[in-house]
């Protein structure tokens, strides 16, 4: 995995950049606009840096950033735990893959599928003690390195960095919407 410092450098409006992504995304650049395409390398490895950092605070347990997200969601969740739907649809992600990331939650007993109290046809996910336990040791690491990771943004950084990435998310379901909408 290439070193980032090696290859950022700042701009003319004294920006960081990557002049390797830069050099690369210019074959796929329409008229030479690398910059949407170097925005999303840079996103890359920025989700990159933060999923590796979240990895060391699992403390070997081997959760994927998934199964760590619906692990969170679960302990926020009401006690009856929450539905494979729901879980996706919080998640953004299919059902299938949520019953995976719950099959592995289970293995490890950090979760636990339990009958739907009014609909006996659907089950739920439930965060056991164990997995609250491992999310009240989980926390402290995370927090560290979330804060050393962001070292230097003020908070008004980190809202607008939280905001423009909630906006690519928010554009990425309105293509697919669209997309659907099409297909049809």
């Amino acid at each position: 995995m290439k070193d980032v410092h090696k290859s950022s450098t700042t701009d003319e409006a004294g920006l960081l950049y990557d002049s390797g992504v830069r050099e690369a995304m210019s074959a796929f650049a329409l008229g030479g606009d690398t910059l949407a395409l170097e925005a999303a390398a840079a996103i890359r490895s920025a989700a990159q840096a933060v999923d590796r950092l979240r990895g060391h605070g699992a403390g070997g347990r081997g959760l994927s950033t998934g199964a760590l997200d619906v692990l969170s969601r679960l302990s926020s969740g009401p006690e009856t735990g929450l539905s494979i739907g729901e879980l996706a649809r919080a998640a953004g992600v299919s059902s299938r893959n949520v019953t995976g990331l719950v099959d592995t939650l289970a293995r490890d007993q950090l979760a636990e599928r339990v009958q739907d109290q009014h609909d006996r046809r659907s089950v739920r996910a439930r965060i056991t003690p164990a997995g609250r336990e491992w999310l009240a040791s989980f926390r402290e690491p995370t927090q560290r390195a979330m804060t050393a990771l962001f070292r230097g943004f003020s908070p008004e950084e980190l809202a607008q960095y939280r905001h423009l990435c909630l906006r690519l998310a928010e554009n990425q379901r309105q293509i697919e919407q669209h997309l659907s909408s099409e297909a049809r």
